[in-house]
């Protein structure tokens, strides 16, 4: 009998679908995210609906699905509810997605790195002990993420601004980003203020302004690469937090959009580790997702 799996990776941005038979991928699509931190529950549904139907998922036996926010069994049923009436034949295991990145790294023991809308570290050993570090929330903290440079770029003009200086090269970049002409015009846009604009900060929309950040630092502005650099030693940290609990020097597997696709992001993340003898450091090669063959047993 032909063993049929869904594999979903659940992001900040997007929701990522594969269907797997005897190990085979069959079908692939990408849809809008489904993870309830970013989106309401109806936009959740709705995602990981089509995600199923653009796949061909409906009949099959198993889903093995990575969401960020996966923090606690409450937060696991509450995702395989939303999945199970899509699939109501399957089995459904819910990890958090940075599980997915190790399984994808093709290692079974180290630590998985997600550097993107949010951020956290999380490792396991060869006993099978976890430990994690990171990855509450933007409100809380998520230092290095996507939206955690993007604010910073924020609070850096803002900051000229309260000097009286004139906007550098950072802020003359993002105010043309986000389609502004003054500073001051960055508060209301992110709180969510004013006409069109939903309620409270939008993380999909400040996390794409982190590439302003990185943009600006690879040309050389130094406020831009202090940010960086500031968010890569961030990251660092929680690497390290996991690798002394853990007993562990890697490997470390970097995935997310920023880890796994900026260089200076990565270097940066590998010249802090370096001193603490990590050194097997390497960007996630190939999409989270295809990390199910390994959580499900077949790699």
């Amino acid at each position: 009998m032909t063993r049929t799996i869904l594999g979903l990776d659940i992001g900040g941005s997007k929701t990522h679908a594969i269907r797997l038979e005897d190990g085979l991928v069959k079908a692939e699509a990408v849809t809008a995210s489904a993870n309830v931190q970013n989106v309401s529950r109806e936009a959740a549904s709705a995602a990981l609906a089509e995600a199923v139907r653009a796949v061909g998922a409906q009949t099959v036996q198993e889903v093995y699905a990575g969401a960020g926010g996966i923090d606690t069994d409450d937060d696991a049923a509450a995702l395989r509810a939303l999945i199970a009436p899509l699939v109501p034949r399957a089995s459904i295991q819910v990890v958090h997605d940075s599980r997915l990145v190790l399984a994808a790294g093709r290692a079974r023991m180290g630590i998985a790195v997600i550097v993107g809308t949010g951020a956290v570290a999380w490792g396991t050993d060869a006993r099978g002990r976890q430990a994690r570090s990171g990855g509450w929330g933007y409100l809380l903290g998520d230092e290095g993420s996507g939206y955690w440079l993007a604010r910073e770029a924020v609070r850096h003009c803002l900051g000229r601004h309260d000097r009286d200086l004139p906007p550098d090269r950072l802020s003359a970049a993002l105010l043309a980003d986000c389609g502004l002409g003054r500073p001051v015009e960055l508060i209301a846009r992110f709180h969510g203020i004013g006409a069109g604009s939903r309620s409270g900060p939008d993380r999909g929309y400040w996390s794409a302004r982190a590439g302003v950040v990185v943009a600006a630092a690879e040309a050389g502005d130094p406020a831009a690469r202090a940010i960086l650099d500031a968010g890569t030693a961030e990251i660092a940290e929680r690497i390290l937090q996991v690798a002394r609990q853990l007993d562990i020097t890697g490997p470390v597997i970097l995935g997310g959009s920023l880890g796994a696709k900026v260089p200076l992001v990565r270097e940066g993340i590998r010249q802090a580790l370096a001193p603490h003898g990590i050194t097997d450091v390497a960007g996630l090669d190939r999409e989270p997702v295809f990390g199910v063959d390994v959580l499900a047993g077949l790699a």
